[in-house]
């Protein structure tokens, strides 16, 4: 078992786990948009730019309409951080991103780590529903297991 993934069960039961999981498939059913939650050790306290080669690494810009999203958690360093693709930008509004990176922080600030990734993922599906709604050819383009660490560094 790799480190990563040691940390993450320390910190969300496997039910916790299972939960985080359904909520990616309930959020990919509503939006064409891709999610990917990734549970790593360290970010060398680059949290953005971590995920940003993780994001890059595991050719998560490889989705048809370039509207993927990385979650990270920096599970040593208690941070975390969001990570989307060109196409989301190019559609959404200026602050997309702030408010749910804000809410989330709040929810781990608080010890919710369950609340927080969820709150997150649901914020997301939500949003994303609106600027790519799900289409009837539409796959699922990236796996919706959860990662650890290495699985793609």
């Amino acid at each position: 078992m790799k480190k990563a993934e040691k940390l993450a069960k320390k910190i969300f039961s496997d039910d916790d786990l299972q939960e985080i999981s359904e909520a990616i498939k309930t959020f990919e059913s509503r939006t064409s948009g891709e999610i990917v939650i990734s549970f790593n050790t360290t970010s060398n306290n680059q949290p953005y730019k971590s995920a940003r080669r993780i994001f890059e690494k595991a050719k998560l810009h490889q989705t048809k309409e370039r509207n993927a999203t990385l979650i990270v958690l920096f599970l040593s360093e208690q941070k975390f951080a969001v990570y989307g693709d060109a196409g989301i930008h190019e559609k959404v509004p200026e602050n997309f991103w702030e408010s749910t990176v804000a809410d989330m922080k709040t929810h781990f600030a608080q010890g919710r780590m369950r609340q927080g990734l969820l709150h997150g993922i649901t914020q997301l599906g939500e949003n994303l529903a609106k600027f790519f709604p799900v289409a009837a050819d539409d796959v699922n383009e990236l796996s919706d297991e959860l990662k650890y660490g290495d699985d793609h560094e």
